[in-house]
């Protein structure tokens, strides 16, 4: 079941036949909104509002293990985010689509990163922490409906926000780091989706140069990156719908396999609690 993470301005999806909507309890408490199930051309998918149904979440204030934990309680094995972003290098234009292969975290807040902890000791490999399989799967629809979309080896920075970015943090990210994106959602979101042996990607729609340019008038600010994310909503919800037209390839990636090789904990020793919570994990 794929499932779509909505970032800013990605509720409502034309002609898209609404199933159903859940409300799930977690053990990390409530999502950001409920679950919704669509079908569209024959496919069935999941949708959840990242910042809530009415923006009211700032990005460190998601819930973000309660929003893995409840799409993988209600059946996804891939999700696809999407996330406005700013772009880091100049051939990175805003107006382009981007999906990110690896990432840096330059969170230094409270985020909760992982499931593992509490008597569940697990290190998942997050080398390559997007899935191959699904991002090749996008950037093919994408590419066939003339989108232009940045795959070959695309890198993330997640920071904490709310503000925007220094011009000093920016350079950094860019020059020291060597980033291509910056973002303030996708850390942990899916680092907790390799866990879950969840296939992650993220479309990345490309808003503003952040603030590394020398001319301060490209600065990036907030109308500006509202005015662009606006003009690019109807673009990111064609290709959502032409996405949910093609049947997904068959999962050959190891994300399903990952957090089954990552377990140290003997699962004998294990609490009921963690008992379920692994076993919800690894299915």
């Amino acid at each position: 079941m794929l499932a779509i993470i909505g970032g800013t301005g990605v509720y409502n999806i034309e002609n898209i036949e609404i199933l159903g909507q859940e409300s799930v309890d977690t053990p990390y408490g409530k999502p950001s909104s409920d679950i919704v199930k669509g079908k569209y051309a024959e496919n069935e998918f999941l949708f959840l509002a990242r910042h809530g149904n009415n923006h009211a979440l700032m990005p460190h204030e998601v819930n973000y293990r309660a929003n893995i934990w409840a799409l993988k309680y209600s059946g996804a094995t891939r999700i696809i985010g999407v996330s406005a972003v700013g772009s880091l290098r100049e051939e990175i234009a805003p107006g382009d689509f981007a999906i990110p292969s690896g990432y840096f975290d330059f969170i230094k807040g409270n985020r909760e990163k992982t499931f593992f902890g509490n008597g569940l000791v697990g290190h998942v490999s997050t080398a390559n922490p997007t899935c191959p399989t699904l991002t090749n799967h996008i950037a093919n629809i994408a590419l066939k409906s003339s989108y232009k979309i940045h795959t070959n080896d695309i890198s993330y920075a997640c920071v904490d926000g709310p503000r925007l970015g220094t011009k000093t943090e920016s350079n950094f990210l860019r020059n020291s780091a060597n980033c291509d994106l910056v973002g303030m959602t996708n850390v942990p979101e899916v680092f907790l989706a390799r866990e879950a042996a969840i296939c992650y990607c993220t479309i990345g729609v490309v808003t503003d140069y952040d603030c590394w340019r020398k001319n301060t008038d490209e600065h990036v600010n907030v109308a500006d990156v509202i005015a662009k994310y606006q003009s690019s909503i109807v673009n990111v919800k064609d290709l959502l719908k032409k996405i949910f037209e093609i049947k997904l390839p068959e999962r050959s990636c190891g994300c399903k396999d990952a957090v089954k090789q990552s377990i140290l904990t003997p699962e004998d020793s294990l609490s009921k609690d963690k008992k379920e919570l692994l076993k919800l994990l690894t299915k």
